[in-house]
C-alpha cells in the first residue's frame, strides 16, 4: 500500500483497514461521483465563506434560469401555436427591437453597479452606495422614458416606409422599453449584492409567468391571437415585474443602509459614467451579436421565416443559460477579491466559473440537440425545418462557454475598454457576414454568421484575460477536475 493509500484509510473498531473517498472512487467509481456531489451539497448549504456563497449564489441563479428557460420556451411555442408563423415572426421582430433599445438604455450602468456596489461596501462608503443606488434608478428610467419617445416619434414620422404589418406591435412594443431598462437596473443592483433571489426573479420568472397568463386570459376570452395582442401582454408583464423587482431591492437596501443612520447621498456620475462608457459599448455589441442575425433576417426574409429561425435559435441558446447564471453568480466576487487584492483566491474562483460554465452546458447542448426536431416541431410542423440551424449554432455557443464568462472577469477587473474593443470588432464582423450570408444562404448564413462570430469573440478575450490578468482560463487548460 503507498502512502496515499495509507492517507486515506482508517482503522474499523474490528481492527479492519477501510478504506475512505479516494480509495473508493477505485474500485466504486459511482459511488465516489455520489459522494463527491453530497459533498459539494453540504458544503453549499453549511459553507459561510465566500466560496460556498458563490456556489450558493451560482445554484440559486441557474435554477431560476432553468426555470425562466422553460417559462419561456412555453410561451413561445404557444404564442407560435396560437398566432401562427407569421404573426408569430412579426412579434419576434418588434420584441426583439425592445430588448435592443431596452438592454441599451441603462448606459452600461446596470454592469457599474455590480461593480461598484461591492467596492462600496469594501470600503464603508455607504453615502456614495446610497447615491449609487437611487441615483442611477432615477437616471436609467429617464434615459429608457427617452428613448421610448423617440421611438415612438421615430416610428410615426417613418411610418410611410415601414410594412404597415409592423406598426401597431411597434408602438406597443415601446411602451416596454422604460420599464425593462428600470428592470435591467435593479438586476446589476441585486447581482451587486449578492441578492440572486430579488434581481433574477422578477425578469426571469415573474415577466414570462405574466406573459404567458395574459396571452392564456386573451385567447380565452378570444381576442385575436395577433402580434399586437401579444404585444399588450408584454407591456402588461414588463410593467409588473419592473416595479416588483424595483420595490423588492429598495426594501433590502432599507433595511441594509437605514436612511436614519446612514450619510447623505453622494453622487459620483462622472466616475459612474466614465466608467459605463466602455461597458455601453460592450452592452450594445453583445445586444447586437445576440439580435443582429434576426434583425437582417427580417430585413430580408418573410415573418415566418424569422419565426422559425427565432424558435431554432433561441432552442438552441437556451444552453447560454448556464453561462449567464455562473456570470452572475461571480461577478460581484471577482470585484470584491480585486478589490481585497486576493490573488489566490481570484484565481481559484475564475477556475471554479470555467468549470461550472463549460461542463453543465455541453451536457444541455447534447439533451438539446438529441430532442431538437420534436422541439422544434412543438412550435409548428414547418419550424422542424430549423434544425440544421441549431447544429450551426451549438458550435458557437459552446465554444465560447469553453472560456468561462471571460467577459465578466474584464469587466469586473478593469479590463472593460479592451474588452469593449473585442466586442466592437466581432460585432462589425458579426453584422458584416451575415449581410453578406443571408441574402445568399437564407437562415443557414444567418447561423454561420453568428456561430463564427460567437467563436471570434471567445478568442479574442481568451486572448485579452491571458494576457492582462495573467489567467488561462480555456477549459483545455484547466483539466477535468
Amino acid at each position: 500500500m503507498t502512502s496515499r493509500d495509507t492517507q486515506s484509510a482508517a482503522l474499523a473498531p474490528d481492527g479492519k483497514l477501510v478504506g475512505t473517498a479516494n480509495t473508493i472512487s477505485h474500485r466504486h467509481p459511482v459511488a465516489a461521483i455520489v459522494a463527491r456531489g453530497k459533498s459539494f451539497v453540504a458544503s453549499v448549504a453549511s459553507g459561510t465563506d465566500e466560496r460556498a456563497r458563490s456556489q450558493r449564489n451560482a445554484v440559486t441563479a441557474f435554477a431560476i434560469r432553468v426555470i425562466s428557460a422553460g417559462l419561456l420556451y412555453i410561451t413561445q411555442i404557444l404564442l407560435a401555436r396560437w398566432m401562427g408563423g407569421y404573426e408569430y415572426g412579426i412579434y419576434v421582430f418588434v420584441w426583439t427591437w425592445v430588448l435592443v433599445l431596452g438592454g441599451l438604455s441603462p448606459l452600461g450602468l446596470n454592469m457599474v453597479v455590480i461593480r461598484m456596489v461591492p467596492e462600496y461596501r469594501e470600503t464603508g462608503d455607504l453615502a456614495r452606495l446610497r447615491g449609487l443606488t437611487h441615483g442611477c434608478s432615477l437616471f436609467v428610467l429617464t434615459v429608457g422614458s427617452t428613448v421610448a419617445l423617440v421611438g415612438i416619434a421615430g416610428l410615426w414620422l417613418l411610418q410611410d416606409f415601414v410594412a404597415s404589418y409592423y406598426l401597431l406591435p411597434g408602438y406597443l412594443a415601446l411602451i416596454c422599453v422604460p420599464l425593462y431598462a428600470l428592470g435591467d437596473l435593479q438586476d446589476g443592483l441585486g447581482r451587486g449584492r449578492g441578492w440572486m433571489s430579488s434581481a433574477l426573479v422578477p425578469p426571469y420568472i415573474i415577466r414570462p409567468l405574466m406573459l404567458l397568463i395574459a396571452m392564456v386570459v386573451a385567447h380565452d376570452i378570444g381576442l385575436e391571437m395577433s402580434a399586437a395582442t401579444a404585444a399588450g401582454a408584454a407591456i402588461l408583464a414588463t410593467w409588473f415585474s419592473a416595479i416588483l423587482q424595483t420595490v423588492l431591492i429598495g426594501r433590502r437596501v432599507a433595511a441594509e443602509i437605514p436612511a436614519d443612520h446612514s450619510p447623505p447621498r453622494a453622487y459620483d456620475f462622472r466616475r459612474w459614467l466614465k466608467t459605463s462608457a466602455p461597458l455601453f459599448v460592450i452592452a450594445a455589441c453583445e445586444l447586437m451579436l445576440q439580435n443582429a442575425d434576426v434583425l437582417i433576417v427580417s430585413t430580408y426574409l418573410s415573418p415566418t421565416e424569422v419565426g422559425i429561425y427565432f424558435a431554432a435559435a433561441k432552442t438552441m441558446s437556451l444552453i447560454m443559460f448556464v453561462h449567464y447564471a455562473v456570470g452572475s453568480a461571480v461577478a460581484n466576487q471577482f470585484s470584491a477579491l480585486n478589490a481585497r487584492g486576493d490573488r489566490s483566491a481570484l484565481v481559484a474562483c475564475a477556475r471554479d466559473a470555467v468549470h461550472w460554465t463549460f461542463w453543465p452546458s455541453l451536457a444541455a447542448a447534447g439533451v438539446i440537440l438529441a430532442l431538437g426536431h420534436p422541439l422544434l416541431w412543438l412550435f409548428g410542423p414547418q419550424f422542424t425545418s430549423g434544425f440544421p440551424v441549431m447544429l450551426i449554432l451549438v458550435v458557437g455557443f459552446l465554444f465560447r462557454s469553453a472560456l468561462g464568462p471571460a467577459e465578466f472577469l474584464l469587466n469586473m477587473l478593469g479590463e472593460q475598454t479592451r474588452c469593449a474593443a473585442a466586442m466592437v470588432v466581432t460585432a462589425a464582423f458579426s453584422v458584416g457576414l451575415n449581410l453578406i450570408l443571408v441574402p445568399r444562404y437564407g437562415l443557414i448564413g444567418a447561423a454561420i454568421g453568428t456561430s463564427t462570430s460567437l467563436v471570434l469573440l471567445s478568442v479574442l478575450q481568451y486572448m485579452i484575460v491571458r494576457k492582462r490578468l495573467g489567467l488561462d482560463i480555456a477549459i483545455w487548460r484547466l483539466g477535468t477536475r
